[in-house]
């Protein structure tokens, strides 16, 4: 009627009222409503409109199109607000539908399980979205949505999460990553309601790895293990854990940093535990040890790159990377130097992962190794070139009756290794003084040094037995067998020692390697499975078998890692490290140094005694006093 009205007295509307600024026919005839029925009936209006809602929510038909029209009227009344809609039917609408959500939530958790009642919010919050799309005003969804999420989920989170049989960690145990996925997306609606759900789930990661490291250490304790430095299975349990984890925190929880925060601080709390006799820094390294050679695992290229960057992430959460550096560089010496490497390329891609993980200062050695090996390849050829040129000048001078390569190792980027002063035969020590003349014409800054526990030969071997075996062999081994070339064959542990001019210990490591190793080249008397030095040794003429090439494996000299060398290498760390922040800082409190030591040394976490030794050390050396004044407080001296 009011638009009808508006238009047959729109020349009215234009000009008179306008002239004489009286309401407009629209107002006018809005004040006259809302005075002579609105008011009247607004009331009732509402309550029937909150009816009808809740008679929809339970599954009944209604007019939808009533309601928008309803709706409208609420609208219009305000004049150009919402003030009207807002307070005489948005504000008891949401009052009401929370109160009906209220009861429903409580009968939900009476009889559902959590991904059941997860379900029935999801569908009841998209329902009121669609409601409110339909016949509402589109202000109120917002509104409407708080309210009911604070009613269904944040008032019954904590119950929901902690169910024994359906919870968080239930819902962990068994996989349900739908539902898991479902649980993130409601609550992290909700201002703190991601923190709860975090917790448990780093509290079930964390039990997950417990429960594998203590499975490993009973295992070590009961001697179930074969060799308990080497453990591949505890270190693809806990790939395989790691691999679950971090993709339900990348999919299922969005890759939230919250979760992220979790998964690290799990496995930095188990990995980092007590598993036995051996670190997890060194079962880590031995793994990759373990695929990176040949004869270790059978994987492809891509396997292969698939297990070292899972490594290199679980290596992350290690609090003593440099013990894991320390190790894996020995190992990467023994492979590279024994030939022993499966591919180079795989080598080169572990040392990259580890210093885009680092830094270039944690792999600066490993690189430099490869790096020896690659130049290795240059000297042998220009060795060869050498030798063509010393036969020109007579036929004599570089007349070699064997194959001889050296390689030639930067001192600073390898492990130390024992020298051995071993008298060579007369052949080799031919070989190593041509190489020697060779190189010092190379370079007059670089001094030469044998590591001779290192090399390795074939040896052609004739048996009567047999015509001939190539034995793969150490240089150590091959002097020795050398020795038995002379007389009838047989020499007493003595004169082995006197003529290899080596301690009692290493000649015993190396005639038990020939004697009682599985491929018993010499035999021994008194026979047995240990070494004496009143032991008589004689070539094993019966000696057969049926491969030609036989590799006789001997104790490796070295060991894995040198803690000693760590230790050195931590506190060269933790004095540069005090040194750089008392230069920047001039004056710092005990508490306030000890603090920034520990923010910046990345690679290992020190004792705090040891911290404190060092600094003492500083202040003997006069880098550092104590304020005369504090005795708490240091003073950088320049």
């Amino acid at each position: 009627m009011m638009k009808w009205m508006t238009r047959f007295f729109m020349y009215l509307d234009r000009y008179y009222v306008k002239h004489h600024s009286l309401p407009t026919l629209d107002d006018a005839g809005l004040q006259s409503f809302d005075r002579m029925v609105f008011q009247k009936v607004k009331v009732r209006v509402k309550d029937a409109m909150i009816e009808l809602i809740e008679k929809e929510r339970n599954g009944e038909l209604i007019d939808t199109t009533l309601m928008r029209n309803c709706v409208e009227i609420f609208e219009v009344m305000g004049m150009k607000s919402l003030d009207v809609y807002q307070t005489c039917l948005e504000m008891d609408l949401v009052l009401t539908s929370a109160t009906y959500y209220e009861r429903k939530s409580k009968g939900w958790l009476c009889e559902d399980s959590t991904p059941v009642y997860l379900q029935k919010v999801e569908e009841a919050l998209q329902s009121e979205r669609s409601r409110v799309h339909t016949y509402l005003h589109k202000s109120t969804e917002p509104k409407l949505v708080d309210e009911l999420e604070n009613v269904l989920l944040e008032a019954a989170q904590k119950e929901l999460i902690e169910r024994e049989n359906s919870g968080v960690i239930a819902l962990l145990k068994n996989d349900k990553l739908d539902d898991l996925a479902r649980m993130y997306r409601l609550f992290a609606r909700l201002k703190s309601g991601l923190e709860p759900i975090a917790n448990l789930v780093q509290q079930h990661i964390t039990a997950v790895g417990n429960d594998i490291v203590a499975k490993r250490a009973n295992a070590v304790a009961s001697g179930n293990v074969r060799d308990p430095s080497s453990d591949p299975t505890f270190i693809k349990d806990i790939l395989a854990i790691h691999d679950k984890f971090r993709s339900i925190v990348n999919d299922q929880f969005a890759g939230n940093s919250l979760f992220q925060k979790a998964l690290k601080e799990a496995f930095v709390e188990f990995v980092n535990r007590d598993v036995g006799p051996d670190s997890s820094a060194k079962l880590m390294s031995t793994f990759c040890d373990r695929i990176l050679k040949t004869g270790g695992e059978k994987l492809s290229d891509e396997q292969v790159e698939d297990y070292l960057e899972k490594v290199v992430f679980v290596f992350s959460y290690l609090t003593d990377k440099d013990l894991f550096a320390e190790i894996y560089r020995n190992q990467l010496a023994k492979r590279l130097l024994n030939q022993r490497s499966a591919s180079a390329d795989a080598e080169v891609l572990m040392i990259g992962k580890l210093k885009l993980r680092c830094g270039a200062q944690f792999t600066g050695k490993m690189e430099g190794m490869m790096n020896d090996l690659a130049i290795g390849s240059d000297h042998h050829h220009e060795f060869e070139g050498f030798l063509k040129k010393q036969r020109e000048k007579g036929p004599n001078e570089a007349a070699l009756s064997l194959e001889f390569s050296v390689q030639v190792l930067t001192t600073g980027y390898w492990p130390s290794y024992r020298i051995l002063e071993v008298t060579m035969p007369p052949l080799m020590v031919r070989c190593m003084n041509l190489f020697k003349v060779y190189y010092d014409s190379k370079t007059s800054h670089r001094r030469l040094q044998w590591v001779h526990s290192l090399g390795n030969a074939t040896i052609r071997a004739n048996f009567p037995k047999k015509k001939w075996y190539d034995l793969q062999v150490t240089t150590l081994q091959a002097v020795a067998l050398l020795l038995f070339n002379e007389g009838d064959g047989a020499l007493s542990f003595e004169a082995v020692r006197e003529s290899l001019n080596l301690t009692v210990d290493v000649v015993k490591r190396i005639m038990h390697s020939l004697s009682c190793g599985k491929y018993k080249l010499l035999t021994k008397t008194p026979a047995g499975k240990t070494i004496s030095t009143s032991d008589q040794f004689m070539l094993n003429r019966t000696f057969a078998s049926p491969m030609r090439k036989l590799r006789i494996p001997m104790a490796s000299l070295e060991e894995s890692h040198s803690q000693k060398s760590v230790e050195e290498d931590r506190s060269i760390a933790i004095e540069a490290a005090i040194v750089r922040i008392m230069k920047a800082r001039k004056t710092l409190q005990h508490q306030q140094l000890i603090s920034e030591v520990l923010s910046q040394l990345a690679f290992f976490k020190p004792n705090l005694k040891v911290i404190k030794r060092r600094i003492e050390a500083l202040i003997d050396r006069e880098y550092l006093e104590r304020d005369p004044d504090q005795a708490n407080t240091y003073r950088y001296l320049a």
